[in-house]
């Protein structure tokens, strides 16, 4: 038995434009600021995951290409799944390094929690044709 589920299509389309403004800014300051971001790395207590994955400022402008070129696609609608894929198989790694294990940064790591489920959502959910 298959449950019917009515979603407004203009709310699917408002989740996805909102959810990909953190990645188009967090990319382009990852790429702006390089230093800066390493800076993050290597204070943080958790900053071997990034070591495990290579040079933190590789990683950097690495993550910075793919955040803005995934967080574009996400935004417009193009392959929203996969961009959402790769949304979080960036944003994952980032969380466990920068966030976790940090009290003062309790925010910022439930913010990357619910970025993580408006990722899930599309990853889970055929918004692509909901939307033709």
């Amino acid at each position: 038995m298959t449950t019917k589920i009515l979603i407004n299509r203009r709310s699917i389309q408002l989740l996805r434009i909102l959810v990909s403004g953190i990645f188009l800014v967090a990319g382009t300051n990852h790429l702006l600021n390089i230093e800066k971001t390493a800076q993050r790395i290597e204070q943080a207590s958790f900053k071997g995951i990034a070591y495990f994955f290579g040079e933190p400022e590789l990683l950097i402008v690495l993550s910075g290409i793919v955040m803005v070129t995934a967080g574009f696609l996400f935004l417009i609608g193009y392959r929203t799944k996969w961009a959402a894929i790769i949304l979080m198989m960036v944003l994952i790694p980032i969380t466990l390094t920068v966030q976790v294990g940090q009290i003062t940064t309790l925010g910022p790591l439930f913010k990357n929690v619910a970025i993580l489920g408006g990722l899930l959502f599309f990853t889970l959910n055929d918004t692509d044709n909901l939307l033709k």
